[in-house]
């Protein structure tokens, strides 16, 4: 007979390996010590789970072999051995029986030719499997405890941390620079193509040391909570130790978020408003009837594709580019009466694309001219339109009223000091004055308290202030991140005048000029 023996343990640890040589060389030994055996192989799987069949490459291997006729009888030490899945267990016994071909159990002396064995193999097959299934809940709950005290393992399988000299995670700056850059980009207003175009152009390698990045990766990487000091655990699950598939959790197992388990490459203000940012870009609706779907897709090629907007019917501007005389003449022109004529749009005008960007340009720079002046405004105005509370408009009117009083007691402190008349009337006038700036700022502390307590209202006036703060901010030229950060949308009008609307519901008109 031609005899193979099939030899199989699941992990790599040390006493399991050295029962591993063990049965390879007892079967080897075994079959050529009986003269009536023929020795075909030693099918060995080391390191591998016997839940599903088609992970063990040797066991699949001498299925085929069994295919062509090369073995007749098949030695292993025991069903737990064989297979610890029943369905598989059953199946492959039943497709060698067919053939003709046994399947000798030594623990349990089965022979799997003998008729009566079969409901034996099975018991023993719904014992290995049930005693899997134990393991794989008690290793499961011992890594649930461990999420549970914070104690669990950080993965190193991401950009911008390593391992340091005492077992925590640290920072890699060299790495950390392009995770930082890709946060920047995001807000600017890049598409994930922009982001990977210009990573793969600075030969930025990824984790894996690929210089070809993929779409997912960044999307990861914008997602990830670890780069802003926590740690979300059991994110994904495993089903069950037969199928072995990884589901995301979505509420079907507890999650658990250890805050600032780490060094943060990005601060937490950032990490959120990237997460509301592709918020934002996922609900974008289609503006185009010609699209097949009521989902519409963001594009980061052009600030102004958002929101420019028609005057006349609310359709937004798209930019063409035509050719004539071999120039490439760029405009933009209302979506509705591109696709439909003019008898849905009749009174929308044609831009120019420079004329458009140095009228925004002029129109901007007007109103900055005060940058300290306009923030206050643009901050009042923002905190009003997202929190709805009356008293934010105010905080504009109060700041003004502070510096006026301030003022007048500096004009009233240098004439007591100058005036040789009567001193109690200019005490009793500046105590006057410090008492209603007192109530003034008692009042705008209020008023500062209650946007504080409004997250998005925070983070996006950090984000107006650091950007009107900047000595970088140019508004003489024309750049979509400055319109991305300060403009809610420009309306163009019939009579060659565009409406920009900065965020907060500053408006500030401009004429466009002929190029």
């Amino acid at each position: 007979m031609r005899v193979a023996a099939y030899c199989r343990v699941s992990t790599d640890s040390e006493d399991q390996l050295e029962s591993y040589k063990a049965q390879v060389a007892y079967y080897t030994d075994a079959i050529a010590k009986n003269p009536k055996w023929r020795f075909v192989d030693i099918y060995a799987d080391e390191g591998i789970t016997g839940t599903m069949a088609t992970k063990r490459t040797n066991f699949m291997r001498m299925m085929r072999d069994c295919e062509k006729g090369k073995i007749d009888l098949i030695l292993t030490k025991s069903v737990a051995r064989f297979a610890r899945n029943t369905v598989d267990s059953l199946k492959y016994v039943r497709k060698l029986k067919a053939k003709g071909i046994g399947v000798y159990f030594e623990e349990q002396a089965l022979d799997s030719l003998k008729t009566e064995n079969e409901m034996a193999i099975g018991l023993y097959s719904v014992l290995a499997q049930a005693e899997s299934e134990n393991i794989s809940a008690n290793v499961r709950w011992g890594i649930q405890q461990r999420m549970k005290s914070g104690t669990f393992k950080f993965r190193y399988n991401l950009l911008g941390y390593r391992k340091g000299e005492n077992g925590d995670p640290e920072i890699v700056e060299g790495e950390a620079q392009h995770i930082r850059k890709i946060y920047e980009m995001y807000l600017d207003g890049n598409s994930l193509d922009q982001i990977k175009a210009e990573l793969e152009s600075n030969g930025v390698e990824t984790k894996t040391g690929s210089k070809t990045w993929n779409k997912a990766i960044i999307q990861s990487i914008l997602t990830n909570e670890r780069y802003c000091g926590d740690l979300l655990m059991q994110k994904t699950f495993t089903e069950n130790c037969i199928t072995k598939k990884v589901k995301k959790n979505r509420g079907e197992m507890p999650k658990y978020l250890v805050k600032d388990n780490h060094p943060a490459i990005i601060d937490r203000v950032t990490f959120k408003r990237v997460q509301m940012e592709m918020a934002r870009r996922s609900s974008v609706r289609k503006t185009s009837d010609k699209s097949i779907t009521e989902q519409g897709k963001y594009s980061g090629k052009f600030a102004l594709t958002d929101i420019l907007i028609c005057g006349e019917c609310g359709s937004p501007y798209r930019r063409k580019t035509y050719s004539r005389n071999g120039k490439n003449k760029r405009v933009w022109r209302c979506l509705n009466r591109l696709e439909h004529g003019t008898e849905f749009c009749y009174d929308s005008i044609t831009i120019d694309d420079e004329a458009l960007k140095q009228a925004i340009c002029r129109g901007i720079n007007k109103a900055i001219t005060d940058r300290q002046d306009v923030m206050s405004l643009i901050l009042s105005n923002l905190s009003y339109a997202v929190t709805g509370q009356d008293d934010t408009l105010e905080m504009y009117a109060i700041e003004k009223q502070i510096a006026s009083l301030n003022k007048i007691m500096d004009e009233t402190m240098e004439l007591a000091t100058n005036s040789t008349g009567d001193g109690k009337r200019f005490m009793e006038e500046i105590k006057s004055l410090s008492e209603q700036i007192v109530v003034l700022r008692e009042q705008l502390e209020a008023v500062q308290g209650r946007l504080k307590s409004n997250e998005r209202v925070s983070e996006e006036i950090e984000n107006i202030k650091n950007y009107l703060s900047s000595d970088n901010a140019d508004f003489t030229e024309y750049n979509d991140t400055m319109v991305r950060r300060l403009v809610e949308y420009i309306r163009v009008m019939k009579d060659k005048t565009i409406i920009i609307v900065l965020k907060g519901g500053l408006q500030i008109e401009e004429k466009l000029e002929q190029i």
